[in-house]
């Protein structure tokens, strides 16, 4: 996540799976994306950028701290005050199955299943 995106909006997606190493190739054949390694302390993880360069997705490892996440792409859709949406989360019949972790400087992610089962996940960037 490069920018920080508007309040509401899906700021960010990605998928983790247990090779990704091949997956990016996939996806870079089927969409065009050029990936771009990224390194996650042994291993590489990929942003997967766009003809123009820009960043529009990340294929990862299912390793580390994404080692519990399913094969699903996520959406992260930008939220302030990733605790108390995590409560209501739950208030609202909604599970929190990762989470809260930091996601890189000043980012928190958690990752959600809502009641009908679907998986999403939620990204606050806090700022100094």
């Amino acid at each position: 996540m490069s920018e920080t995106p508007r309040i509401g909006a899906i700021g960010w997606c990605d998928l983790t799976v247990p090779d990704a190493e091949t997956l990016k190739d996939f996806y870079a054949s089927v969409a065009g994306w050029k990936p771009e390694a990224l390194d996650m302390g042994g291993y590489n993880d990929f942003v997967m950028n766009g003809a123009d360069g820009t960043p529009v997705a990340g294929v990862c490892h299912a390793r580390g701290v994404n080692s519990t996440l399913p094969p699903y792409w996520i959406v992260y859709i930008a939220v302030t005050d990733l605790d108390a949406r995590m409560a209501t989360i739950r208030a609202q019949g909604g599970a929190v199955i990762d989470g809260p972790r930091s996601c890189g400087p000043g980012v928190r992610v958690c990752i959600f299943r809502d009641p009908a089962g679907a998986v999403a996940g939620l990204c606050e960037t806090v700022t100094p």
